[in-house]
């Protein structure tokens, strides 16, 4: 059985979300995490991680740096001692639209990190298009986790892996023209978390539809393929990997 580690299961996406949940445990998996990414999906956290097989992460992510309000991440803060929620995240850094608002991305990110840092807490961490700054903002505070939804370099990869932290693995490495499928050829499971970050990223061959933990499956299956390992395998690494900074 695998974990999905990523995913967001909000009412918005799905009208029944206990019936994903019953199609993601017939599929092989038998937890979710699913993130936080402001204030409102923070608070539907607290609420999902009350079912028995969901664990959460509360997080502010980068695109909603203009909105965010301090109450908000006074919200994460009180919350961080419960069993339940075992990360903050997603936070991150994204460039994607442009660099305009730079500076404060950076500022939100960091204020994150330091709050994960003074509650020994993992962090998820969003990065697109924005690798250095990344590196340098996580150098700065003691911290651990997750790279979520990673895409970058075999020289990126191993300088997250240095750093101590975990590369998340979701379908865009089955995509047809992407070179993640090399990188991960170089990595060692024991380097890696599987996840679906759905509704998004949905994997081949079912592209083009709404994500759901259920094609954990298809992931694993597509990653045994490319390393040559078992299921069995590939389930008791990544869930060896899981427990190294999550409490799940």
């Amino acid at each position: 059985m695998f974990c999905d580690t990523h995913c967001h299961l909000f009412r918005e996406y799905y009208e029944d979300v206990d019936e994903i949940i019953k199609l993601a445990k017939e599929n092989g998996a038998n937890r979710m995490i699913v993130a936080g990414c402001d204030d409102k999906s923070n608070k539907e956290v607290l609420s999902l991680v009350e079912k028995e097989e969901i664990y959460g992460t509360l997080g502010i992510h980068p695109e909603e740096v203009e909105n965010f309000k301090e109450s908000d991440l006074n919200f994460i803060e009180e919350n961080l001692q419960n069993k339940k929620i075992i990360a903050i995240g997603e936070i991150g850094l994204d460039y994607h639209y442009g660099k305009e608002n730079r500076k404060d991305q950076i500022q939100l990110f960091e204020l994150q990190l330091a709050l994960a840092e003074k509650y020994h807490i993992p962090v998820v961490v969003h990065s697109r298009e924005a690798t250095l700054d990344t590196i340098n903002s996580l150098k700065k505070y003691n911290v651990k986790g997750v790279i979520h939804s990673f895409s970058g370099s075999l020289e990126t990869a191993k300088i997250y892996i240095e750093m101590g932290f975990l590369l998340g693995v979701n379908g865009v490495i089955t995509f047809k023209n992407c070179n993640l499928k090399d990188v991960i050829k170089e990595i060692d499971l024991h380097n890696i978390v599987l996840e679906t970050d759905s509704p998004y990223l949905t994997p081949v061959p079912f592209r083009g539809k709404r994500n759901d933990s259920s094609k954990i499956s298809v992931i694993a299956d597509y990653i045994c393929e490319l390393k040559n390992v078992s299921r069995v395998k590939l389930s008791e690494v990544t869930n060896v990997n899981i427990k190294q900074f999550f409490d799940i």
